[in-house]
């Protein structure tokens, strides 16, 4: 079984998608703890409502980004931590964290990276007028939004399309392929080479924007 500690800041979608996955047995993992930055975040009532262990660890209380991703490296490895997933974390990573899970710090960006990285990535793609957009799953390195991509999925975008409408449309793809890449990583066929990541067993042919037991 896969130790997942979950980083969040906002009401925690996906965590729910998540412990949805958990729930109905697609998921062979269990959530330790959820830590948040944000004593507000909603996240902490659907921690509560699943009896999980939730830590409200505010960045002011520290003296400085170090201190503050140390901490919370350590509270993850005291409870075995095998891969954290950012699940609408709000901050940038520091250095502390990402040394010790190098590879295994999961985030979901709502765009096709590498285009339209940072806050707002709906809106970015909404106003520019592209035609797809979608969500990809990554693994976290010291930029922003830069590791190697391990998933996506795409969806139409249409001229009238606000940051809410596309953002809602994208949405939906999170919830579906987050799991989906927590599934393969916890069956140990997700391996990293430079900026590639290998899906152990997938044909070159395989459509893994669309896992087709999850898109029916």
């Amino acid at each position: 079984m896969l130790i997942l500690g979950v980083l969040a800041s906002g009401r925690g979608s996906n965590f729910q998608s998540i412990l949805d996955g958990i729930e109905s047995g697609f998921l062979n993992a269990k959530i330790a703890v959820l830590i948040t930055d944000n004593p507000d975040a909603y996240a902490l009532e659907r921690a509560k409502k699943h009896n999980i262990e939730a830590l409200v660890l505010k960045p002011k209380d520290f003296p400085d980004k170090n201190a503050y991703y140390s901490h919370i490296a350590g509270e993850l490895k005291k409870r075995n931590v095998e891969l954290v997933i950012l699940a609408g974390f709000m901050r940038v990573v520091g250095k502390e964290l990402i040394d010790r899970y190098r590879n295994k710090i999961m985030n979901i960006h709502p765009a096709l990276l590498p285009s339209f990285p940072g806050l707002h990535g709906q809106k970015q793609a909404a106003d520019y007028g592209v035609k797809i957009s979608g969500c990809t799953v990554h693994f976290v390195d010291e930029g922003m939004d830069t590791g190697p991509i391990i998933i996506q999925a795409a969806v139409p975008a249409y001229h009238d399309d606000t940051e809410d409408t596309l953002g809602e449309r994208i949405l939906k793809q999170e919830h579906r392929i987050f799991p989906y890449a927590i599934k393969l990583y916890s069956e140990g066929k997700i391996s990293v080479e430079g900026r590639k990541v290998i899906i152990k067993g997938a044909s070159k042919d395989a459509v893994l924007i669309n896992p087709p037991y999850l898109f029916q």
